[in-house]
């Protein structure tokens, strides 16, 4: 049983054992402990006459306690401040939250995340932002998303579609077995995990970048995706260095995050798509992710003046 911080504990009363639980629910077949006598009246005091048939306990005279009931008054409702009288037998009310609050943590809103307003410094500055960096793998998106996310003096989170996919550890569907439903399934429960947890820290004043290889031939599955389950406000920013970068980069991975040199080309190849789809591109291949990130700043301050039509 749970009792609001700072509320004192309802009282042992007789007859029962843990709070607000009789003796006999307690201990199922027990008689219960004996009722307690009252106390025998005083040398000079005359014995209250019992009261007559039909009727109940005469009422206590001024200064005397009243009689242990039989029942104990009901508990007020959620919200309400308990009436006069009540004994705090009985589970203590919790207090009505707030709607659309759990503790002190903003919700995310219904709808969709709205265009950020445009910043009032160089750079993106102090502006809120939920931003979507695709490319191929290889391109360097989750290094540059997170040191995007550290160096901006607001706080910013990063959430990557390819960690967040890793969460399943039994059954997972790894990329490298090829796409297939099981795979597909697995990569939409992920992005629209994805796109929840960045709602959720727009509700909270933190923006967020998230990163994943989003295909142009397939907007339903990608980039229509993501759109959806973020809004329109989410700002798409490609990276895509060359070939011979992202196969140098490829070759340094381990595990399920290496892809065969085949793969990565094929990929890389789609990637091209975005090439006129008017989203910002930044070829990456001659920069460090200091400057790429830097890069990306600017970019994403332009998108913000005049948004790309996605």
């Amino acid at each position: 049983m749970q009792h609001a911080v700072g509320a004192p504990l309802p009282p042992h009363g007789p007859g029962s054992g843990h709070v607000g639980r009789p003796y006999q629910a307690q201990h199922p077949g027990h008689p219960g402990p004996p009722p307690i006598s009252p106390p025998p009246p005083g040398p000079g005091q005359a014995q209250p006459p019992p009261p007559p048939p039909g009727q109940g306990p005469p009422p206590p005279t001024p200064g005397q306690a009243p009689p242990t009931p039989g029942h104990a008054q009901p508990s007020p409702a959620p919200g309400q401040v308990p009436g006069p009288g009540w004994s705090g037998t009985g589970p203590t009310p919790p207090a009505r939250e707030a709607v659309g609050h759990t503790g002190h943590v903003q919700l995310p809103p219904g709808g969709p995340v709205p265009l950020p307003a445009p910043p009032a410094e160089p750079g993106t500055g102090g502006a809120t932002l939920a931003v979507l960096l695709i490319g191929p793998a290889g391109a360097g998106k989750t290094t540059v998303a997170k040191l995007w996310a550290a160096r901006r003096r607001v706080p910013t989170a990063h959430v990557s579609l390819d960690d967040v996919r890793e969460w399943v550890r039994s059954g997972f569907a790894d990329p490298q077995a090829g796409w297939n439903d099981h795979s597909e399934a697995q990569y939409r429960l992920a992005r629209r995990t994805c796109g929840f947890a960045a709602r959720n820290f727009l509700a909270n004043g933190i923006s967020c970048i998230l990163d994943d290889a989003v295909f142009p031939d397939r907007p339903v599955v990608g980039l229509g995706g993501w759109k959806r389950h973020v809004g329109p406000g989410l700002l798409p920013v490609v990276l895509l260095p060359g070939l011979e970068i992202v196969l140098e980069r490829n070759a340094a991975r381990s595990g399920n995050r290496r892809l065969s040199d085949e793969e990565v080309a094929r990929i890389h190849g789609r990637m091209a798509g975005w090439y006129g789809s008017g989203l910002p591109i930044i070829d990456n291949s001659t920069y460090d992710v200091e400057t790429t990130a830097r890069v990306l700043d600017d970019v994403l301050a332009r998108s913000i003046a005049s948004p790309p039509a996605w």
